[in-house]
């Protein structure tokens, strides 16, 4: 998904920088990123399991004088499986990886957006959001958790024309799914394609999104286009 929404946005004329914990994963990124409007892509090494990690590496960056005036939050998401089994660290590195680390980026980046009056913070949650999904107990919770919280900052930071919203996607093919089509196969005796059918005949389309799709609804709450819009739960579903 992180990658589909990167290349969007280059095509689009944006000057993308990434971040993640994979050096030679993001440098390949890079590399397949759209320069046509001469725009200068970096990248930004940290550990999302690591909340303190991510404060140092981005505080480091904003020291050196980089603003940033749009953050699209988006981690991997918790393993799953039945919430009464779930364990107090999957609860712990789950909140880490997403609402914490979600809060330091945006509190570090809202300076720059603010002095610009202009500021967009989009973060990729889940349909879960609406309606909880079987089988994904710790996602589903941590994803609440982070739509309150997306929800309550937009509040305190519309008035200097920045939005915080908060896009729900449905099944997209993505490694996610096929990590959680892959684990319900093995517990349940089905193959993967017999799990997948399953999947799409509950869907309307009869099919699995793309990240591209998600992707241009993401750039679309990042224009000025979307400037009214605020404090949303957009499903892309």
């Amino acid at each position: 998904m992180g990658r589909a929404v990167a290349k969007e946005f280059a095509q689009m004329g944006a000057n993308v920088t990434l971040f993640s914990r994979n050096e030679e994963k993001l440098k390949l990124v890079i590399e397949s990123m759209s320069c046509l409007n001469n725009q200068n892509h970096r990248f930004l090494v940290g550990d999302f399991n690591h909340p303190d990690n991510i404060q140092s590496v981005i505080n480091n960056d904003i020291s050196q004088g980089n603003t940033y005036h749009i953050l699209i939050n988006n981690s991997g998401g918790p393993k799953g499986g039945p919430i009464v089994e779930a364990k107090k660290s999957e609860f712990l590195e789950g909140f880490n990886r997403h609402l914490i680390c979600n809060h330091i980026l945006s509190t570090a980046l809202l300076s720059g957006m603010k002095s610009e009056k202009y500021g967009r913070i989009i973060n990729i949650i889940s349909t879960s959001v609406k309606q909880p999904i079987q089988g994904l107990g710790v996602s589903n919770t941590i994803r609440g958790a982070v739509a309150s919280w997306a929800k309550t900052f937009s509040f305190e930071v519309s008035k200097w024309g920045i939005t915080v919203n908060n896009i729900l996607p449905g099944f997209t093919d993505t490694g996610r799914l096929s990590s959680l089509i892959e684990s319900k196969a093995k517990s349940s005796n089905q193959t993967e394609a017999e799990i997948a059918n399953e999947m799409k005949n509950k869907i309307p389309a009869g099919r699995f999104g793309t990240p591209e799709e998600t992707a241009k609804a993401i750039v679309f709450l990042a224009s000025p286009a979307a400037g009214y819009i605020n404090g949303v739960n957009l499903a892309v579903d």
